[in-house]
Parts: C-alpha cells; sequence; structure tokens
C-alpha cells in the first residue's frame, strides 16, 4: 500500500520479561473514580462511571530505571499530576461482565493523567468538552506492563506519588469506587474493547500543580515504578 507521507510509527509499551512490546490501540480513563479525590473535586457519591479518551500518540513509555522527560504544555498555568493504575487489555469484546473481565486483562502498569487543569475547569465551565484540559500531547506517561498472573494482589495494592521527593498522593486500589472489573463491565457497553487498549482507571486525592523542573516518582506496589521529570 501506498501513502502520500510514511505513517507514525505504532506507539508501544515494554512488557516485563518478554521482547515483544505492548501496541497500544485507544488511551480509555475512568473520570472521579476515587470518593476523596471527587470530593476534593466538588463531588460526593458514587456516581455512575464516566468515561473520557486520550489519542494512543499521547503515551509516553517510562523505561523501567530512567527518568523520562515531558514538556511543560502550552496555553496552561496549572499543570497537574494524577497517579493511576492502568489496565492493559489483551483479549477484546463487548458486553463483557464484570465475573469475566479478569479474562481480558493482559496486564498492569503504573501511570499519570497529566492534566492542564485550569483549560479543563474552563471547558466545564462553558459546559464545552474538555478534550483540550486531557488529551493532549505528552499527556499519558506510563510504565512497563507486567502480566496479570505477576502482579500480585494489585486489587489491594498501594498506590502513591511523591513529587521532588515529598509525598503528594496516597491512597490503595481497593478504594476505587468502581473497581477494576467492573469498569470494564461498564466501559465495554459503550465500546467494544480491542487488544492494545489501556484503561487509566482514575486517580486518588492529592492532585495538585507541577512546574517545570520537577520530578515525579509514582508507584502501584507490585507494578515497575515510573519516573517523569517536567522540562
Amino acid at each position: 500500500m501506498d501513502y502520500l507521507f510514511p505513517p507514525p510509527p505504532a506507539v508501544a509499551v515494554p512488557v516485563l520479561g518478554r521482547t515483544e512490546r505492548f501496541p497500544v490501540h485507544r488511551v480509555y480513563c475512568v473520570g472521579r473514580n476515587y470518593e476523596e479525590h471527587a470530593k476534593e473535586m466538588g463531588f460526593t457519591g458514587r456516581e455512575p462511571p464516566f468515561f473520557f479518551l486520550k489519542p494512543a500518540d499521547t503515551v509516553v513509555v517510562c523505561e523501567a530505571g530512567q527518568t523520562a522527560s515531558i514538556p511543560y504544555p502550552s496555553l496552561t498555568n496549572n499543570l497537574h499530576h494524577e497517579i493511576e493504575l492502568v489496565v492493559a487489555i489483551g483479549k477484546g469484546g463487548s458486553n463483557i461482565a464484570a465475573g469475566q473481565a479478569h479474562e481480558h486483562i493482559f496486564g498492569y502498569a503504573v501511570g499519570l493523567d497529566m492534566t492542564r487543569r485550569d483549560l479543563q475547569s474552563d471547558m466545564k465551565k462553558q459546559g464545552r468538552p474538555w478534550c483540550i484540559g486531557k488529551a493532549y500531547d505528552h499527556s499519558a506517561p506510563i510504565g512497563p506492563i507486567t502480566p496479570a498472573a505477576d502482579a500480585g494482589a494489585i486489587h489491594k495494592a498501594a498506590i502513591a506519588l511523591t513529587v521532588n521527593g515529598a509525598d503528594r498522593q496516597s491512597s490503595s486500589i481497593d478504594k476505587l469506587i468502581w473497581n477494576v472489573a467492573e469498569t470494564i463491565e461498564h466501559l465495554s457497553r459503550a465500546w467494544e474493547l480491542q487488544p492494545g487498549d489501556l484503561i487509566y482507571t482514575g486517580t486518588p486525592e492529592g492532585v495538585g500543580a507541577v512546574v517545570r523542573g520537577d520530578t515525579l516518582h509514582g508507584m502501584v506496589e507490585g507494578l515497575t515504578p515510573i519516573k517523569v521529570r517536567v522540562i
């Protein structure tokens, strides 16, 4: 097949213990999926889950043991960090029951949903889509994927983020309002999931601003941590 110009290379994430990499299809994100984070954003309660997407090429691969760099984005004066557990889908499907969700999970990784908070807030106030706050270039750092069989008790793992060594976010995966299986059930009703999909499952409380020169260190217990520097 001939193209007018070279197609972009596939975005692919390393997998622990494998030479093959995980090719990214879509990036789904769950909004306000920890109660305390919902409260700090001005909401309460177990609302139905809602989703937004980031383009696959917003993914920034954070190799194990290395510090990845992301540029401070344009148009914002309030760039926020959001540490998240990421689920990597290995088997697609629609209308997946929560009880069968584990059959579709390839593995897990640590991710960051970076957010231009001021732009997101402005769009919310105007009742407009807030893609500009979430789906911008370099907004989805992710570490190596750990296969599900090697991830341990991920459903109750600790999750945390530090900025320049200072604690910012700290919680546990068992505090998700909608757990991983429930999230897959709801998400697969709206979209047919495909191998290569990534699901950013939501962030706990403690989100806050970062500036150029800050170093973010994110972890989920049992997974490879990530280190990201804002430049």
